[in-house]
């Protein structure tokens, strides 16, 4: 695999130093840097607004999907609060997209040539048709995985598959495939229907695209509960018959203008490169979508706040941006990344940090980017020096399915935050639990005060050991981090083999 000349660039002037050397290396003024972190550290743990707007939003928009005006409301909202933390750039980006709601979907279950139907509750997944009536035999296709569905191959045209939305037993060494994946793999196998089991226990339905394009698939995609999904598989051991679905769904999808939500930091030094921090805005219908993204995106308000209160100043410019679309298909981000790519800007974008889910974090992970892990680790250990419950646990590993994609596949250096979120607020993923209740006040402040710390470390640094790579190497990259698969099912690998 072909690396980035920035490793052997720094290599030498790196070899030999020690920690604090490494620090030296990349902010020649290290003791102003530190004093910096403490300052954002002081700042944070005493003023934080990220959970008190996030609870105000929650209350006063309730959901935030995309198209609608909840939706809408909800982009009013971070401007005007973005506005009143003194920035003199807040701009909308607006960009068009098909916007996917719900309407009606049912599901019964029957066995072949018999009137004993039994309703099943379900929920459409987005993007599934306006319109679809559906029966067809029931084939169980287990985790869904490729393997699954090859090992079935001549059994599925034609009908309805069942499929778990995890790994129910899961296998070493095996990857999860997105839902919008498995559904693309059953398309690809002449699949009528889907119908996606739940994993969490307690009658959870959870919802989330089932496109990988966020555009209409040609099936219906459905998603039912653990516990019926237990019910359906064991009447599918006990019933001599085949079990056939019936599935009967109405949705609505129209091309609207949806808005990103930006504020500009110009840089002192080097104001046309830019460090852009995002987390997405919008959420799914169910709940208010607390978690998915509420933590990530009102922590980025609450970063954009803190550089304002500390007036700080760094060296690159800071674009902090609250994406719409997301949960749709990345459409924002897919927006944004176009709009750059247009206007000759790619370049300029030295880094992207993204915020989606992130919780508590306790290390920092280099999204596969080795010519970054030197600088990244020397953050890393100035961060703990200045706030000691800090972990630092550093990971180099990439992954997909969030605003940080469309920059990574043009080349965009991308690094990311590990943390982590209970067992119990995890279940409410895209699910109609995910409200506020769930979300802890500290942990939420924890992620604003270490996010800021890194990014000031990223805007500020006189060097940044890295830039965005060519096409050759993003696909090298891609490779050597396993995402061709998922890539190439999504119909997102454009490299000619």
């Amino acid at each position: 695999m072909r690396r980035t000349f920035y490793v052997s660039r720094f290599s030498a002037t790196l070899a030999g130093l020690g920690t604090v050397g490494l620090l030296t290396a990349f902010f020649p003024n290290k003791p102003s840097l530190e004093k910096t972190f403490a300052r954002i550290n002081r700042e944070v743990q005493q003023n934080s607004r990220a959970y008190e707007t996030l609870a105000d939003a929650s209350e006063k928009i309730g959901h935030r999907l995309t198209g609608s005006a909840n939706g809408t409301r909800a982009e009013q909202y971070a401007f005007d609060l973005l506005s009143s933390y003194d920035f003199k750039e807040v701009r909308y980006e607006p960009f068009e997209v098909e916007a996917w709601a719900r309407d009606t979907a049912t599901l019964s279950v029957v066995p072949n040539r018999s009137d004993n139907f039994r309703d099943v509750p379900v929920v459409a997944l987005a993007h599934s048709p306006v319109q679809a009536h559906v029966k067809g035999e029931i084939i169980d296709v287990g985790n869904g995985l490729e393997g699954d569905f090859a090992a079935l191959k001549d059994k599925i045209k034609g009908k309805v598959v069942l499929v778990n939305i995890g790994l129910a037993a899961p296998t070493k060494g095996a990857r999860n495939l997105h839902r919008s994946e498995k559904t693309a793999l059953a398309i690809q196998y002449g699949a009528s229907g889907v119908i996606m089991v739940n994993l969490v226990p307690g009658n959870v339905l959870l919802t989330g695209t089932a496109s990988v394009t966020g555009k209409l698939i040609p099936i219906p995609s459905v998603c039912i509960s653990l516990e019926s999904g237990q019910a359906l598989r064991s009447w599918m051991q006990e019933e001599p018959s085949r079990l056939h679905a019936l599935i009967d769904m109405t949705n609505t999808s129209r091309k609207i203008r949806a808005r990103n939500v930006i504020a500009t930091l110009k840089g002192s030094k080097f104001p046309d490169e830019k460090i852009i921090v995002g987390g997405h805005l919008d959420s799914w219908d169910l709940a208010t979508g607390a978690i998915d993204n509420g933590i990530g995106s009102f922590a980025v308000m609450d970063i954009a706040r803190t550089f304002r209160a500390l007036k700080l100043k760094p060296r690159r410019t800071i674009e902090f941006v609250l994406f719409m679309g997301e949960e749709q298909g990345l459409l924002g981000s897919r927006a944004m990344v176009e709009n750059l790519k247009k206007a000759g800007q790619l370049d300029n974008v030295r880094y992207m940090l993204n915020l989606d889910m992130t919780n508590d974090p306790t290390g920092l992970n280099a999204f596969g980017r080795s010519d970054m892990t030197t600088f990244l680790s020397s953050v890393g250990e100035s961060m703990k020096r200045t706030e000691p419950t800090f972990a630092n646990q550093m990971m180099n590993q990439a992954g997909l399915h969030s605003d940080h994609q469309p920059f990574m596949l043009e080349g965009v250096p991308v690094v990311g935050m590990n943390g982590h979120l209970d067992r119990s607020v995890l279940d409410c993923y895209h699910a109609n639990c995910d409200r506020i209740n769930l979300v802890d006040r500290e942990q939420m402040r924890n992620t604003v005060r270490y996010a800021s710390m890194l990014l000031y470390a990223l805007a500020d640094a006189e060097n940044i050991p890295t830039r965005r790579q060519t096409d050759t190497q993003t696909r090298d990259f891609l490779v050597a981090q396993g995402l061709r698969t998922p890539l190439q099912i999504a119909n997102e690998w454009r490299w000619k083999e």
